[in-house]
Parts: structure tokens; sequence; C-alpha cells
């Protein structure tokens, strides 16, 4: 008999399970159930901890187990995981909390020593601190951006911006050049763009991108910025003016 028939036992948990019911999942209890269904209901139960937002849970509870079904829970408990990882790092960030922002990463090190979303959240954490986190972060994006299956225009200016910090300026120029032939209009691109040329000296270059990014998004930070700064500047010129006349 189909275990998930309208007689087979494991159709409440089953139900509950898409239905959201994800506390009816995790309270069933499945001493009653035949040997044949407790691992669908193991699996079951291990979707309703990632569902919840206790894929760490899910990962401690998961272990020991093993079996193909087991395999596939697991893949998506650490890829949940990591997603989560990345979004707090993130926030931490962005709270100017680089200490906070490093002991998740490092955490999430004690079980994910392959997982791609880590190892870029690590990268963000190391482009914050500087240093010689900055090779370290280099590292995993010139793989993403040299790897056929991982590149991409974002991979690359990652990796033109940790160029810029090694002080590998021609070597920014050229991936960056790259990234802007797979997307002439990525904004991050342009922006980044700007500012090489503007180190390096190249004003013709300068004003060129800058046309284009006033053209794609007027209201960019970089532009803001800029105009902000010149509108600061313009103000302590007059004061000093002022005073010499």
């Amino acid at each position: 008999m189909d275990p998930f028939s309208a007689e087979g036992k494991l159709l409440t948990i089953h139900n509950a399970f898409h239905q959201g019911q994800y506390h009816v999942v995790l309270d069933f209890d499945t001493s009653s159930l035949s040997e044949s269904n407790v691992i669908p209901a193991r699996v079951l139960e291990l979707r309703a901890h990632i569902a919840s937002g206790s894929a760490q849970a899910a990962m401690q509870s998961i272990k020991k187990e093993n079996g193909p079904d087991f395999a596939a829970v697991k893949a998506f408990a650490q890829y949940s995981l990591g997603d989560t990882i990345a979004i707090i790092t993130q926030i931490h960030l962005q709270q100017n909390r680089s200490d906070l922002a490093l002991k998740e990463v490092s955490a999430a090190r004690t079980w994910a020593q392959d997982s791609l979303l880590v190892n870029i959240a690590e990268s963000w954490v190391g482009m914050r601190i500087g240093g010689e986190s900055y090779q370290s972060a280099f590292y995993v994006f010139e793989e993403m951006a040299q790897t056929p299956f991982s590149t991409s225009t974002k991979s690359l200016v990652s990796q033109a911006i940790l160029e810029f910090h090694l002080g590998l300026l021609p070597e920014a120029e050229a991936t960056l050049n790259q990234a802007l032939q797979n997307d002439p209009k990525d904004i991050e691109a342009i922006a980044n763009a700007i500012v090489l040329a503007t180190i390096m000296w190249k004003g013709e270059k300068q004003q060129q991108y800058l046309k284009e990014l006033k053209k794609s998004q007027s209201n960019h930070a970089l532009l803001t910025g800029l105009e902000e700064r010149s509108n600061l500047f313009d103000q302590a010129a007059g004061k000093y003016a002022a005073k010499v006349a």
C-alpha cells in the first residue's frame, strides 16, 4: 500500500508538511510506523526542521545518518545554512561589525569546508578586514572568475576590486575590461572602472565611464558622493576666497 495514500500512516505528516504545519511533523509520534515508513518519516522531520529555520538542528541530527535520502537532505540543509550565513554576514558588515561577521563565518567553517557560499561570505569579511585577508579573498574570486560554471560579471568585478587593494592595477584594468565585455551595461563594473581610471590618471576613460554611469543610473552612490564632495569643496573654497578678498 502507498504510505502516502488516504489509508497510509504517513499521510498526516506529509500533508502537514506541505501545509506549513511543521510543528505537527516535528511532534508526530513515529513509534507506531512500520520499518519501511521510518525513513520517509525521518526525512519529513528533517525537512520540517530546515523549513522552520532550524537547518543547524537538522545538520546536527543527520550527522550519523546514511543513505541517498539523507544525503539529499544533508545537501539541502547545508545550502539553507549557507544562505543564512551569507545574509547574517552581510548584516554584520553593514553594521560595521567585522568582528561578528568573522565569528559567523569561522563557526560555519566547522561544517562547511567546501561551501561556495560560505567561501564568498568569508571573502566579504576578508575584504573588510584587509591586510593578508585580501589575498585569501582574491583566490576565491579569481577561481570563480576562471571556472566556466561559476564565472560571471559579478565575480570578475569582485576579483578586480581585490586587485585594486593588492596594488595590481594593470591586472585590475584587464579584469574590468573582461567584465565590461561580458556586460557593457553592468553598473558596478562601470563604477569601478571610474575609480580605476581615476587612480591610473586616465582622464579620458574616466569621463567616458562617468557619462555611461550618469546615463544608466544617475543616482548611483558614486555619483551622489562625488557631487556631495564637490559641493563641500566649493563651499570651502568660497569661504577662503572671501577671507583673501
